[in-house]
């Protein structure tokens, strides 16, 4: 009996920190208006909060895997609560963007190592059909993560303010940490591994040289040696990463999967799923909060029908699978995506938040269609002696995708907002008082989403009027010109998954949708 208790407290810990983790991911993109007003935050600052995250999620969560195997999995699945749980009490302290970016890069730390070893200690714990239950009810938590993320952000934001979306992890961390230390049984790889310094150090420090040079391209000038040397520089330390997982008896990332045409396109779909709609979530929730002018709970409120269709069509879409087969799954639904993006790229200066109902709707039920499919193929294209590390792999391009996905649409929502709304404050008299007066202080207010601001120290009402008018419409026909992008990002995913997923690829050994495939955390 006492055995039975010890599985069923693995799945407690591991599903209240799945959940911590998820939770604390959707609910910051609700909270983030709120952050930039409290910290006085840059749009570049903004994009920081996310990104940091991602990245150091993207750089750990492979080793982290290998760290558990060498080291037991209880006990580093403990550490990488405790680093979450401290992390998120610092973001909760802090009082600079920069303190609160440096926190969320810890917590991303901390994420990767409990994401790494959460599924192989669901896996060391249960058995048979036992298993099977055990991993659906961990992909049920996820699903419904994903889809209270907004609402429960929102609540707690407008209620208690966003310090305490991240302060409510610490008494939730604290009691899983002691539930694990206590509960666990311990699981260890027989084999010895070890850790691959030189695939961390190089792969992390090519994305964040990547990252950086594509949130400063616009300040900074595109041809400036800075920006230059950081594409550059990025582009060597992904060929060094790549010569020496090669050339690696035990690689972090093994390029040999990739010889199968499938592996390639389920990374692919991984990547552009993230870096189109995840991607996008950012923007969208600037235009409902800082454009439209809701509060975050009211903002919450309107993004339910994405994540709860989500979490809706994922129960069918994984029923399907065993009928259907994966690319068809994984097109259709990348093509819903698509479809989605062109719906919601309709928004003009005028527009209230339904006019992104219809695209919320077609894209929501392509990811919940994508999101079953996509986590039972990233381990059904490899032997089963590989299915871990490419579960991780498929995981990492995820948040890779999620991490370039909003530096690169940030790039050009910079540059596009601001030539778009310049250009509408030249077409009215009193739009063009206010560029007379504005100089590069206007500038630096519409890139750093600090209209509002900017617009307040104006003593003329209608140049007040003009500017936020000007904003409104330069804000519009820059989220289209960011849709049309994403809808081009997510197109490609699905031609690549009609493509490359090509059914003789999988592995005979794998049921498709067999109850080991577990599904993946599914938003940033």
């Amino acid at each position: 009996m006492a055995r039975l208790d010890r599985k069923w407290w693995t799945l407690i810990a591991v599903c209240t920190a799945t959940f911590m983790l998820l939770l604390d991911i959707t609910v910051v993109n609700v909270a983030l208006p709120a952050i930039q007003q409290a910290l006085h935050a840059s749009f570049s600052d903004l994009q920081w909060v996310v990104d940091a995250y991602s990245l150091t999620l993207a750089a750990f969560l492979l080793t982290s895997g290998v760290v558990g195997d060498m080291f037991g999995r209880r006990e580093v699945f403990a550490v990488g609560l405790g680093v979450f749980t401290v992390s998120s009490f610092l973001c909760g302290l802090s009082t600079t963007s920069l303190e609160l970016n440096l926190a969320r890069g810890a917590q991303g730390v901390g994420g990767a190592i409990m994401f790494a070893t959460s599924l192989a200690l669901i896996a060391s714990a249960f058995q048979g059909r036992e298993r099977g239950t055990a991993f659906g009810i961990y992909g049920a938590v996820i699903g419904g993560a994903v889809a209270v993320g907004p609402l429960i952000g929102g609540a707690i934001t407008s209620g208690l303010g966003w310090r305490w979306i991240f302060f409510v992890n610490v008494p939730i961390g604290v009691l899983a940490v002691v539930i694990t230390l206590t509960k666990i049984q311990e699981s260890k790889d027989p084999n010895t591994r070890r850790i691959d310094w030189i695939g961390v150090v190089s792969f992390s420090a090519a994305l964040f040289s990547l990252i950086f040079a594509l949130v400063r391209g616009n300040a900074a000038g595109w041809s400036s040696s800075l920006i230059v040397g950081l594409l550059v520089g990025s582009a060597l330390l992904l060929v060094v990463f790549l010569v020496a997982e090669w050339r690696q008896s035990d690689p972090m990332l093994d390029l040999g999967l990739f010889r199968r045409p499938a592996v390639v396109g389920v990374s692919l779909v991984a990547f552009t799923l993230s870096a189109s709609i995840f991607a996008m979530f950012l923007y969208l929730t600037l235009f409902v909060q800082d454009d439209l002018g809701y509060g975050p709970f009211a903002a919450g409120l309107r993004f339910l029908p994405i994540t709860v269709l989500s979490f809706l069509a994922a129960p069918i879409a994984g029923k399907l699978s065993v009928k259907v087969q994966s690319r068809y799954l994984l097109g259709s639904g990348l093509l819903l995506v698509t479809i989605g993006f062109l719906l919601m790229s309709m928004v003009h200066a005028g527009s209230g938040w339904t006019v992104l109902l219809p695209g919320f709707v077609v894209a929501g039920i392509g990811i919940g269609t994508v999101n079953p499919a996509l986590a039972s193929s990233a381990i059904s294209v490899v032997p089963p002696e590989r299915s871990g590390m490419a579960s991780g792999a498929n995981s990492t391009f995820r948040q890779v995708g999620i991490a370039t996905g909003i530096a690169g649409l940030g790039a050009v929502f910079q540059s596009q907002v601001l030539q778009k709304t310049l250009a509408a404050l030249g077409s009215t008299p009193a739009g063009r008082e206010v560029l007379a007066q504005g100089g590069p202080r206007l500038n630096a207010a519409v890139t750093g989403g600090a209209v509002r601001e900017a617009a307040a120290s104006i003593p003329s009402a209608p140049a007040r009027a003009a500017l936020l008018d000007a904003y409104r419409v330069g804000f519009a026909g820059t989220l289209d010109h960011l849709m049309l992008i994403g809808m081009v990002v997510s197109g490609l995913g699905s031609l690549g998954a009609f493509l490359l997923v090509r059914q003789r690829d999988f592995v005979p050994s794998h049921a498709q949708a067999g109850p080991a495939a577990a599904p993946e955390p599914a938003v940033p």
